[in-house]
C-alpha cells in the first residue's frame, strides 16, 4: 500500500503513527484508530507491549510495530524514513508518549527537565520533522496531533516541570500550524485531565485517601478513562476535519472549567 486514500472521508488505508503504543493513552488511541479503518504504527520500547496492542487494534495488515527508544533522539528520523519506504507514505501521527514526573520546586534538577523535555516535547518534535519530511508524507495532506495535559492551562502544585513541557507542546503546535498549512498538514493538540492509565495508578498509589478523593472531585464528570480521549483523538486526526488545526481541545470532565 502506498499509504494514501482517495476517499477524503475515511481513515481507510492511512498509516498513522503512534507513540507511547505500549500502554495507557497511546494503546488506547491506536485500537480506537484502528477500529475506524487506519493502518496504525506502534512506536515504543516494549516490544511484547506492543505486540499486545497490535493483539486489542485487530487483524495484523492493519499495523506495523516499531519499537524505538524515543530519548534517542537521533535515532528517530533515520527510523520513520525507513519504515516509509518499506510501508509507504504516512498520513499521520499523534505523539502520545509522555512521561509524569510530581516534584516540588526544591527536588527539580536540571537533568529531569532535560528528561523530561525530551520525551514529552523534543521526541514529538523529530517525529514531526521526520514524518513532514517529503519523501515520508502522503502528498494529499496529512494530521499531526500531540497529547499536551491540562496543566499546560493550569496551576498544578509540584508539576512546574512537566506543565512547562506541555506549554512547549501547544505553543510548536500554533507554530507548526501556521509553517505547514500550505502543505495542507494540520496540527493540532488534545489535554486532557486526570485519565485513569497505569501512570495514574502508580501516582495515585502514593498518594493518602484524602489527596485521591480531592483529585476526583476537581474533575465534575469524574476522572477519565483512556477511551475518552481515544475518541476525541480520532476525531481531531480523522481526514474529514479538514479545517482544524492549530486547536487544543481541552477534555477534562469540566476540571478546567472551575
Amino acid at each position: 500500500m502506498n499509504g494514501q486514500a482517495t476517499d477524503p472521508t475515511t481513515f481507510e488505508d492511512r498509516w498513522v503513527l503512534v507513540s507511547g503504543a505500549s500502554s495507557g493513552l497511546g494503546r488506547a488511541i491506536s485500537v480506537e484508530l484502528a477500529a475506524q479503518g487506519a493502518r496504525v504504527v506502534l512506536i515504543g520500547r516494549d516490544l511484547p507491549r506492543l505486540r499486545q496492542t497490535a493483539e486489542l487494534a485487530g487483524s495484523a495488515d492493519r499495523t506495523e510495530v516499531l519499537p524505538l527508544d524515543l530519548s534517542q533522539l537521533s535515532d528517530i528520523q533515520p527510523a520513520v524514513k525507513a519504515l516509509a519506504a518499506r510501508i509507504g507514505k504516512i498520513y499521520g501521527l499523534c505523539h502520545a508518549a509522555g512521561v509524569l514526573q510530581v516534584l516540588p520546586l526544591s527536588a527539580t534538577r536540571p537533568e529531569r527537565v532535560r528528561a523530561l523535555m525530551d520525551i514529552n516535547f523534543g521526541a514529538g518534535l523529530e517525529l514531526a520533522r521526520a514524518v513532514t519530511d517529503r519523501s515520508v508524507l502522503a502528498e494529499h495532506g496529512a494530521s499531526l496531533l500531540w497529547i499536551a495535559s491540562v496543566g499546560a492551562h493550569v496551576g498544578v502544585p509540584a508539576q512546574a516541570a512537566y506543565s512547562a513541557t506541555k506549554g512547549a507542546v501547544t505553543a510548536a503546535v500554533r507554530t507548526l500550524a501556521v509553517e505547514l498549512a500550505p502543505r495542507k498538514v494540520r496540527v493540532n493538540a488534545l489535554s486532557p485531565g486526570v485519565v485513569q492509565t497505569e501512570m495514574i495508578h502508580a501516582l495515585g498509589a502514593r498518594l493518602t485517601d484524602e489527596q485521591r478523593h480531592k483529585m476526583d472531585a476537581q474533575h465534575p464528570l469524574g476522572i477519565g478513562r483512556p477511551e475518552d480521549v481515544a475518541r476525541a483523538a480520532a476525531f481531531m486526526l480523522h481526514p474529514q476535519n479538514r479545517w482544524i488545526t492549530g486547536a487544543d481541545l481541552v477534555i477534562d470532565g469540566g476540571f478546567s472549567a472551575q
